[in-house]
C-alpha cells in the first residue's frame, strides 16, 4: 500500500507527468491493489487522462506486461510514421512536454535527420523546461521561449508537434496555450500535427482539470481570483493529421480506426 500511496501520491503532484507517463505509473499502481476502490482512486487522480482509463480496461483482459508493452509498440510504430512528416531541416515547434513527441525526435535525430526544434517554458509548472533538457541532452538544436512569445516561434517555424492527453470527436484536450497555438499557426499556414497513441481517445466529455492557484502565485493577494486550467481543448479544424500507432491519418479516419481499436 505505502507504494501505491507513493504512486498515486507522484500522479496528483505532477511528479509524474504526461498522460502516457500517468498511464504507466496507473498500471503498476493498480497491479499493487488491484482492487476498485484503487481503480477509482487512479482515475480520479487526473481526470482528463484517459489513456489510462483505457490502459486499465486492455489491462482487465491482459497481463501488467502485454499493457505495458503496448505503449512501447505504439511509440515504435509512431517513430516510423513521424520520420514521414519531417522534411531536412525542419523547424519544429511544439508545447509543454510529451514524451511521445520526444521519442520520436530523439529517433529522428538518431536516423540521421536535421532539424531544429523552438519550445515554449508551459507556465505554471515549466513542463517545457523537461522537453528542453532531454532534447539538450540529445544535442538537439533547440531555443526555448517564455510562452508570451510563441506567436514569433510559430510564425518561424515550419511544422507545430503538439501532444494529446485526450482526443475526443469534437477536438484534442492538451496542455493550456495550445488551443492559442493552434489558431496562430493556422493565421501563417503552419500545419499542427497531433504526436499521441490511439489510447488516448475517448468517447465521451471529459473534465477539465483546473489545478490550485498556488502554482500560479504561492502569494497572492487576498482579493485577486486566480484562474489555473490545465487544459483546454483545440478544436479539430485547426489539425492537420494525427499521427499515432494507427498511422499518419486525418481526424475523421483516426476517429473511424480508433473507434474499432476500442
Amino acid at each position: 500500500m505505502k507504494s501505491f500511496k507513493n504512486i498515486c501520491r507522484g500522479i496528483s503532484s505532477l511528479k509524474i507527468q504526461g498522460a502516457t507517463n500517468v498511464a504507466k505509473a496507473g498500471i503498476v499502481a493498480y497491479s499493487l491493489n488491484p482492487t476498485q476502490s484503487a481503480r477509482n482512486k487512479l482515475l480520479s487522480l487526473r481526470p482528463t487522462e484517459p489513456a489510462l482509463f483505457n490502459a486499465l480496461k486492455f489491462l482487465d483482459n491482459h497481463s501488467v506486461k502485454e499493457t505495458l508493452s503496448y505503449f512501447k509498440d505504439s511509440q515504435e510504430k509512431i517513430n516510423n510514421y513521424f520520420l514521414k512528416i519531417i522534411r531536412p531541416n525542419s523547424v519544429i515547434f511544439t508545447h509543454c512536454h510529451s514524451s511521445t513527441i520526444v521519442e520520436s525526435l530523439l529517433y529522428a535525430k538518431n536516423k540521421g535527420k536535421k532539424f531544429k526544434v523552438y519550445s515554449t517554458e508551459t507556465r505554471p509548472r515549466y513542463q517545457g523546461r523537461k522537453t528542453a533538457k532531454e532534447l539538450s541532452n540529445a544535442k538537439i538544436d533547440l531555443t526555448f521561449f517564455v510562452d508570451s512569445a510563441m506567436h514569433e516561434a510559430i510564425e518561424s517555424s515550419g511544422i507545430i508537434l503538439l501532444g494529446a492527453d485526450a482526443i475526443l470527436h469534437s477536438g484534442v484536450i492538451n496542455k493550456i496555450g495550445s488551443t492559442a497555438i493552434a489558431e496562430i499557426a493556422q493565421v501563417h499556414k503552419k500545419p499542427v500535427y497531433i504526436i499521441s497513441d490511439s489510447w488516448k481517445y475517448f468517447p465521451k466529455q471529459l473534465k477539465i482539470e483546473e489545478r490550485d492557484f498556488h502554482e500560479v502565485w504561492e502569494n497572492a493577494p487576498k482579493h485577486v481570483k486566480i484562474r489555473n486550467p490545465a487544459f483546454e481543448k483545440i478544436p479539430k479544424k485547426y489539425i492537420k493529421k494525427i499521427v499515432s500507432e494507427l498511422g499518419i491519418l486525418t481526424y475523421k479516419d483516426f476517429l473511424k480506426k480508433a473507434k474499432k481499436f476500442k
